[in-house]
This record gives C-alpha cells, structure tokens and sequence, in this order.
C-alpha cells in the first residue's frame, strides 16, 4: 500500500542508478530514507529530483520496505516526488551538518530545522506538558495573570515599562513625569512574576498556578539571562513550608520522570552530544530523596568544608552557584531544600519566622545547576506584611490590594516559582540559555 509522507530534505547524495533523500518531518530525531531507482523513475520524477536540495520542502509518495543498509530499518522505495518549496543551495545557509550556536542564533527563523533545537523543542513541549499535567492531576486551577502590571512583585525596580505617552516630550508634572495622562493612569510595566496575583485566587479557589512569560530588565549579556522568559508559579492555600517542600519534591521528580519516559530519543541525543551524562544526572535526581537543611545550618558546614571559595561565606550573604553545588555534589550528594533565610536578602512577602531573623524562605538545589526552585510560605499577616512593605521602603499604594488579603479572610499559604528555561538547560545540558527558548530576548536582541 502507497503512502506519502512530507517534510523537510537534510541530505541528498546519489550512486549511478539510486538516488537517496533523507527527509525529515520534524517528530523525531531520525530521519526517513527514501530511495529513488533512477533507472526506472519517470521523466516528471527525475526532473523534481534535481530540485530537492537540501532544505527544499517534498512530497514523496511510494512503498515502505525493509532496508537493507545498516542505518535505519525501513525506508521509502518513491514512485513520485514533488517540491514543494525550494532552497536554492547558493544561498540556503545550513548546508553543513554541523554549525555553531552563534551562527544559529543568527538565523533564529531556520534553527529549529537543525537535530539540536529540534530536539530542545520536542522536550520543552515535554516538559510544559507535564508540567501541565502534574497540576491538573491534583486539582490545581490554571490562572492566566497579567502581563501589564502596576506593582514589583520583587521589590527588584528592573522593570520594562510600559506606556502610551510620548518619549520625546512626556507631560511633566512636579517630581517628573505626569504618569496621571498615561493609558493606565499610573506608572506601569511588564510583570516580573505572577505571584501576587495568582495569591488572590489561591485565597479563593486554594490551589492555583500560573506558568506564562514574564520580564526583567536587566543589563546583563550571560549565558544564564534572558530579558523575556516563562516562570511556573503555583500557590496553595492553608500551606505552610512544609507542605510546600513536599510539593516541590513532587513536582521536579514527577516532571522530570515524564521527560524521561516521553522523549528517551532526544535525551539520547543530549547525552551523546551535548553534556555527557546528563540521562543519569536527571534519573538520579528522580530517584533522590531531597535533603532539607536550614541556611544557618548551610553556612556553618560551608565555612568549616575549608574550601576556598571565590565568593567567602558568612551568615547574611546570599548563597552563590559554587556553594549550592558544593552542598548537592560535595556534601549532600544529591537534591537539597535549605529553608530559613535572613530576612535582609528575601523579598518582603515571605513569612517571618519567631527569631526576627529568618523568613520561611526556601530553595530548592540539584546537582551540576544549584538552584531550580525558589519558594516560600507567604506572610498572612496584615500588620507584619505592612512592616515589611514599609522596613524595605516600598510604596504601600502600590500593595493595597495585596494587603487586602490579609485583611479579610487571611489563611496561611505558600507557593514556589521556577525559571522553565534554566529546567531545560539543566535536563538538556545546553550551555546558554538564548539556546533553549524558541526567540531570545537579550540586551540587543530583539530580532525575529
């Protein structure tokens, strides 16, 4: 029985009397063989040959059989090819098998076509999958929150605004610019996190969570910063830290194990020609149990490890990339929660605990990435949140809402947020994080 399959040509090359097409369609990392015997094609065949060059769109129809080289199982014996779009080969620029992630950047319109980012595709679409289903399975209620916001969810000020006055003359008003004649009214910008507004409905619904884009704008040109990324952010109700750990534990495990069982292929892939190793890293991840450690405790085994670390540690300083991968590779040998940090380096929202010290902050470390999840239980309440928003000198007009929850109806509940492109990074072993989202954003990139 004929059949007829479209795609994409990667290679063409050609003996005396076959000719052979390796066509892609994009579903997985192999590509279909397809054999053309020259001797008995027809003209209309023949001509239609000689334009499928590689990248070139087809249409082939013919018999699937088994095959007889080493390579691939089965291929296609063509009785008919037509193409469908060409790619002249003078100016089609991904000609060699092999090209630099500088160069793809580049071209950022044609770089899902190559096996890397196809494969980094299929396993972010994975990942969001199952991200997705994790919280459904347990009765979590999706929250589209907005982009367009009036308040820093942070308190970090790196914030791209957002406004309909003009830039060459803005209308001014004492202290600055009137933000009173802009579209909203206020000063506005693009959301740096859905989290206080996925809490209106976790104090309503108890169990929600967002996961959509978010911004930062930060002036830094790392493998490890993107200006526009997407954040997965639940929040539950009647929650305290403890139960927002497990939850966390949960959730990488449960994820990570889909990815697994969903894409072997390309994780294959990874292993092989990316970051040697990278299968067992996230299998063992999965079958971990994940340590829990204060940061009092966390900085009182770094400072005695006698390592010479490049950035000294001491109670009060937020803990950096080689000391939480000290702690998961070195000490703990696997996943790490610590919890309980000082207040000074936490953002205001977190509960405080009884010392005065210490909110019920958390994190959640692996092997070889250090931080995946940041999370904690929120303060409830209003009195002690309004000392906050004041003590870090936060404007309380911008929060009134916010502190309106605590107001009526106020119950204990945590949530976490995770970067979804540092989660690729970390399973892919891609180096650079404008690598594993399908349109960078970066200082000076904005193309496509």
């Amino acid at each position: 029985m004929p059949i007829t399959v479209r795609g994409w040509v990667r290679t063409k090359r050609e003996s005396k009397s076959l000719s052979f097409i390796e066509v892609s369609d994009g579903s997985t990392l192999r590509n279909l063989q397809v054999v053309i015997d020259l001797a008995s094609a027809p003209p209309g065949l023949a001509a239609e040959l000689t334009r499928a060059t590689t990248g070139s769109a087809v249409e082939v129809s013919g018999e699937l059989a088994e095959s007889p080289g080493k390579n691939q199982p089965i291929e296609l014996r063509a009785s008919a090819l037509a193409v469908v779009g060409e790619a002249p080969p003078e100016s089609y620029p991904l000609q060699k098998k092999r090209h630099s992630y500088e160069f793809l950047r580049e071209i950022a319109h044609l770089r899902p076509r190559t096996n890397t980012f196809g494969a980094v595709t299929r396993v972010r679409n994975a990942l969001a999958f199952a991200i997705h289903t994790f919280f459904q399975e347990r009765g979590f209620l999706w929250i589209h929150t907005p982009i367009i916001t009036g308040s820093d969810a942070e308190g970090a000020g790196e914030m791209f605004q957002v406004t309909t006055l003009p830039l060459d003359n803005p209308p001014l008003a004492e202290g600055g610019i009137d933000y009173a004649q802009d579209f909203f009214g206020k000063r506005t910008s693009l959301t740096v996190s859905g989290q206080l507004e996925a809490e209106i409905y976790a104090l309503a619904l108890r169990d929600v969570y967002t996961f959509g884009p978010t911004f930062r704008a930060e002036n830094s040109n790392t493998t490890r910063h993107l200006a526009e990324f997407w954040m997965v952010e639940p929040e539950m109700a009647f929650c305290d830290i403890e139960g927002n750990m497990e939850t966390a534990e949960q959730f990488i495990k449960f994820i990570l194990s889909r990815l697994l069982e969903s894409c072997p292929e390309e994780m294959e892939f990874f292993d092989k020609w990316i970051q040697p190793g990278i299968t067992a890293t996230v299998r063992a991840v999965v079958e971990s149990s994940f340590h829990r450690i204060t940061y009092t405790e966390a900085v009182e085994r770094l400072t005695r490890s006698g390592v010479a670390f490049e950035y000294p540690v001491h109670w009060g300083v937020d803990l950096q990339s080689e000391h939480e991968k000290y702690l998961t590779e070195k000490l703990f040998g696997g996943p790490v929660i610590v919890t309980d940090y000082p207040k000074e380096i936490k953002a205001f929202y977190m509960k405080m605990n009884e010392d005065d010290r210490t909110v019920r902050g958390m994190d959640v470390l692996v092997p070889r990435l250090g931080e995946i999840i940041g999370g904690s239980e929120r303060e409830a309440d209003h009195e002690r949140l309004k000392g906050r928003i004041a003590e870090l000198g936060l404007r309380e007009s911008d929060y009134w809402w916010y502190l309106d929850l605590r107001r009526y109806g106020s119950a204990p509940h945590a949530g976490f947020g995770l970067g979804f492109e540092r989660l690729i990074q970390y399973v892919t072993g891609m180096q650079n994080i404008r690598d594993v989202i399908p349109f960078p954003r970066a200082v000076g990139s904005a193309d496509f």
